[in-house]
């Protein structure tokens, strides 16, 4: 059964739909279009409107080209729009989850994550916005002010949204849940110790959040990829880099003045500036939206106080070793284990030698997951538990299907393959009985946690805190503790570069 719902917002009034179990809002505005002379401008007020807007088609993704494994692809500009999905039961002061998607900060679209299982088995309200990306949410320049972070900006709009405007949909806007996974996660990183966010939401969810603390070392995110420093870097850099672009395109005058280069750069198509997305992913921190580095602050307990879940896959990085698409060899891996650690290469060697794992994929999958994921994710962990209440968690399903089925490795519990048990998505291989049962499980202790600040539920295993070292693995089998550090060889790593 599908009916129209009408909510009235403060900008004018919205038409959605009823479903069987709960109302969809979809493309709805939170901001003006940042087109043309708004092009890398803070995100403006929305403009009102007469009469009744639709609300049922999804608003268009950010500005982003295609990968192999996305396929959505847009070059709109006019991309600030958010969705909404409320259990259908009447109720109000619903606990908000306020989704930030990931893909690596130059793709992805909240239309593709169907969260209606989330809200209607948890009884909350879900809001997914879409966000500027790549080098339109992350480009920087001596012109600009506050330059690298509109995405996180435009995030903060959205916030500042739900604050308004939940309550017509049941939503308590004293009580919001910031949710996000991979470059999503990170954001949510950014906003603990943005003082714009102050008071904008009140827990915090960080699923798979690489780079959080950073640096990286070459190879270890994924093969044939240079080291990597944090995912943040500073404003004079990224000025740099955004005026070096400009005049290495052509796309500003030579000689010209930061605000003429602006005004040509804001000319310059959408498509064409599309080309250097990938050299624009990392916020900057220096200016008024991020003070300082958020890996800093993060480590010094600089950062807004409330409770915090995080954790990883067991198996991050079969992902990226299986999408680097060249196979590691017994040839290659002395290699990439010299570049990658130096003199070190020897004892990373021993460790993970060749003869305990199947394949040399898996032997440097495991690597990377160990060094890039686990070890960053547990520091921080360490951090925050150190000044607020936190929970870690380790998805480890190693039958989980594949969102994106990749060769040269089996994929186990990769990056993101849990998002396939809290969202539905188009396509998506089905999960099996006992998978349905953990995702039901996965989703009560999630929106537990949204609801109170604590994902424990009485009819579960129990869930300790991370001050305790617990860290609670989540697959069919067995939920309960595990031993994260022996797992991810810790102690080794805490030697290492």
């Amino acid at each position: 059964m599908t009916e129209r719902v009408t909510v009235r917002l403060s900008s004018g009034a919205i038409r959605g739909r009823r479903l069987d179990e709960h109302l969809s809002f979809r493309g709805i505005p939170y901001a003006a279009p940042p087109v043309g002379e708004r092009r890398w401008r803070p995100p403006a007020p929305v403009e009102p409107w007469s009469g009744v807007r639709d609300a049922t088609v999804p608003g268009n993704p950010a500005p982003q080209l295609a990968q192999s494994f996305a396929d959505a692809t847009s070059v709109d500009e006019d991309c600030l729009t958010l969705d909404v999905t409320v259990p259908a039961a009447g109720s109000t002061g619903r606990p908000v989850l306020v989704w930030l998607h990931g893909g690596g900060g130059t793709n992805g679209t909240a239309a593709v994550y169907d969260p209606r299982r989330l809200a209607i088995s948890g009884d909350v309200v879900v809001v997914a916005p879409n966000f500027r990306l790549g080098v339109f949410g992350c480009f920087g320049h001596p012109g600009l002010a506050d330059g690298g972070t509109f995405g996180l900006q435009d995030q903060q709009a959205a916030l500042r949204w739900v604050r308004r405007e939940i309550a017509g949909f049941g939503g308590d806007p004293a009580n919001v849940t910031l949710i996000g996974e991979s470059n999503g996660a990170l954001a949510v990183a950014a906003h603990l110790t943005s003082p714009a966010s102050a008071g904008l939401f009140h827990r915090a969810i960080l699923q798979s959040a690489f780079g959080a603390l950073g640096p990286t070392p070459a190879h270890t995110f994924m093969p044939g990829v240079p080291a990597l420093p944090p995912m943040w870097t500073p404003v004079a850099e990224l000025d740099r880099l955004g005026a070096a672009t400009a005049a290495e395109h052509g796309w500003a005058t030579p000689g010209s003045d930061a605000e003429a280069a602006l005004a040509q750069l804001r000319r310059v198509p959408a498509e064409e500036l599309l080309q250097v997305s990938g050299n624009f992913i990392r916020p900057a921190f220096g200016g008024t939206t991020l003070p300082e580095s958020p890996a800093e602050a993060l480590l010094a307990g600089r950062f807004h106080r409330m409770p915090v879940l995080l954790g990883t896959t067991l198996d991050e990085a079969r992902f990226f070793v299986g999408l680097a698409g060249n196979p590691v060899t017994d040839e290659s891996y002395p290699h990439l284990l010299a570049e990658a650690f130096g003199d070190a290469a020897n004892e990373v060697a021993a460790r993970y030698a060749l003869d305990r794992f199947p394949t040399p994929n898996l032997a440097w999958a495991q690597i990377c997951t160990d060094r890039a994921w686990a070890r960053p994710a547990w520091e921080l962990g360490r951090a925050l538990a150190a000044h607020t209440d936190t929970w870690f968690y380790e998805f480890a399903d190693r039958d989980a299907p594949p969102l994106v089925p990749l060769p040269g490795a089996p994929t186990g519990a990769q990056h993101s393959s849990e998002l396939a048990y809290q969202f539905d998505f188009p396509g998506a291989p089905p999960l099996a009985a006992a998978q349905r049962e953990l995702a039901d499980r996965m989703n009560r202790y999630w929106t537990a946690f949204a609801a109170n600040g604590d994902p424990s539920c009485a009819d579960l295993p129990a869930w300790p805190d991370a001050a305790t070292g617990h860290v609670q693995s989540l697959a069919p089998e067995r939920i309960g503790g595990t031993d994260y550090a022996a797992g991810h060889a810790l102690d080794f790593w805490s030697r290492m570069p």
